[in-house]
């Protein structure tokens, strides 16, 4: 086992995951606060990195692509400060930095863990219910339902229509954009049912970001909504093949009804060669998929009443 506990926090590594705790001090971003703790598996890593510096060095986690639902909707853009795969290490503790980093490396070496891309999350979301304030708005998520509610900040015709409920099944797709310069950012939710896509500003569906410390917040509900959508990456769902149907006869002759065939002539009795031989045909129909379960079954029960 490696750890190295920092004002920050506190990493620690047992060979299958990564622990991180995100320290109490008042200098830890209230994002990395909000996060809480997490429990990063072997196979979802690509690396650990320490780059040391004259007043304290920097420890970097690299995920794999796709792993990490956070890094998925915020697209790599969180702020070092808020960042939870970073810590901040003091020279003293460059020695248990760089052991944490070869204990690392040899595991992800010696479980030959791949590099490439995920096509699943390994770390989970943010845990729900979930609630943020920041910008324009108080965003929430319960898991099943995103609820926008709007302040005084709030543009006046985007504030009248009330606060906005999203249900998750109509969310397409979820855009985090950090402020830069004189351009906010933004969080914005698509929605299948949306006709338009207006400014932040105008949109219902979307916080206004306005650079302040709390934004990150937003990058949390995001996280969270990404992490209960399906992967991008996933594989498609394997599409049954079409079963052709039974051509109308050989219904018919599957069906309830007298059959000449079956019975001997002038004596009305069941010939049970007969129909031992028709059990056998709805048995060839239905391993060749031209009968489905149910009909072969309402045939074959069809047939055993007449025995």
């Amino acid at each position: 086992m490696a750890e190295i506990t920092q004002r920050e926090g506190a990493w620690t590594f047992d060979d299958d995951s990564i622990r991180i705790v995100p320290g109490r001090d008042r200098s830890v971003h209230p994002a990395r606060q909000a996060l809480g703790e997490l429990t990063v598996p072997l196979e979802a890593l690509a690396g650990l990195a320490y780059e040391p510096g004259r007043k304290s060095g920097r420890l970097r986690l690299k995920l794999r692509e796709g792993a990490d639902p956070l890094l998925q909707a915020t697209g790599g853009k969180l702020p070092d400060a808020a960042d939870p795969y970073q810590l901040s290490v003091e020279p003293d503790r460059a020695g248990a930095a760089e052991y944490l980093v070869d204990e690392v490396r040899q595991a992800l070496l010696l479980d030959q863990v791949p590099s490439g891309p995920c096509d699943r999350y390994l770390v989970p979301g943010p845990s729900v219910p979930l609630s943020a304030t920041a910008g324009d708005a108080t965003a929430s998520f319960d898991g099943e339902r995103i609820r926008l509610e709007w302040n005084w900040k709030t543009e006046e015709s985007k504030r009248s229509g009330g606060p906005r409920t999203i249900p998750l099944a109509d969310v397409e797709a979820v855009e985090w954009f950090p402020a830069a310069g004189l351009e906010n950012g933004f969080l914005r939710f698509i929605a299948a049912k949306a006709t338009a896509t207006a400014a932040p500003k105008y949109d219902p569906h979307a916080v206004v970001l306005y650079g302040f410390k709390k934004d990150p917040l937003m990058a949390l509900v995001a996280a969270a909504v990404t992490a209960r959508m399906p992967h991008p990456a996933a594989p498609p769902e394997p599409r049954r093949p079409s079963v052709p149907q039974p051509p109308a006869d050989t219904v018919a002759a599957a069906g309830p009804g007298p059959d000449p065939d079956d019975t001997h002539e002038g004596h009305g009795e069941v010939d049970h060669d007969a129909l031992l031989r028709r059990l056998r045909e709805l048995g060839d129909l239905h391993q060749e998929g031209i009968l489905t379960e149910d009909e072969f079954t309402a045939a074959k029960q069809a047939v055993l009443r007449r025995f």
